[in-house]
């Protein structure tokens, strides 16, 4: 299998607003980014998006380092949160609906073909991939905002 690391980020102007989303793909020294935006949306599903679009462009399985600096994404998974929601009908431990379900859904089922290991990573600090995945998704939201 091939290793590739992967450091992703979320933003969003207001909450909810437009938002963008940004992506580093590395594999050896082939280094690819990635970026989007959207209209209506929150932080927590550009956090996701991001990493929904990171694993959505590996073309076959890989040993997966992801990288965020999103609490909510890397502790569903390293915490059990995503097993319980799906064992527990999609309830939270509060028994509400999970928020984001659907991206949850397809990230589950990508995470399913890779295996990832998810670490979280200090934002806004000094980590230069973070960093970069911030501006990404910065300048996407900015240009979904300008339309």
């Amino acid at each position: 299998m091939k290793s590739v690391q992967i450091y992703t980020d979320g933003a969003c102007f207001g909450n909810p607003g437009p938002g963008g989303w940004g992506v580093i793909l590395r594999y050896g020294s082939v280094e690819k980014e990635l970026s989007g935006g959207v209209e209506g949306t929150t932080n927590q599903r550009m956090e996701l998006m991001a990493a929904i679009q990171a694993l959505g462009a590996l073309k076959e399985p890989c040993l997966v380092q992801l990288h965020s600096d999103s609490a909510y994404l890397i502790n569903a998974f390293n915490q059990g949160w995503v097993n319980n929601w799906q064992r527990n009908g999609w309830k939270n431990a509060k028994k509400q609906p999970v928020e984001n379900q659907d991206l949850w859904q397809k990230l589950i089922d990508l995470a399913n073909k890779h295996e990832v290991t998810w670490i979280k990573v200090k934002g806004h600090a000094d980590n230069i991939d973070n960093n970069r995945c911030d501006l990404l998704a910065k300048q996407a939201g900015e240009a979904v905002n300008k339309k």
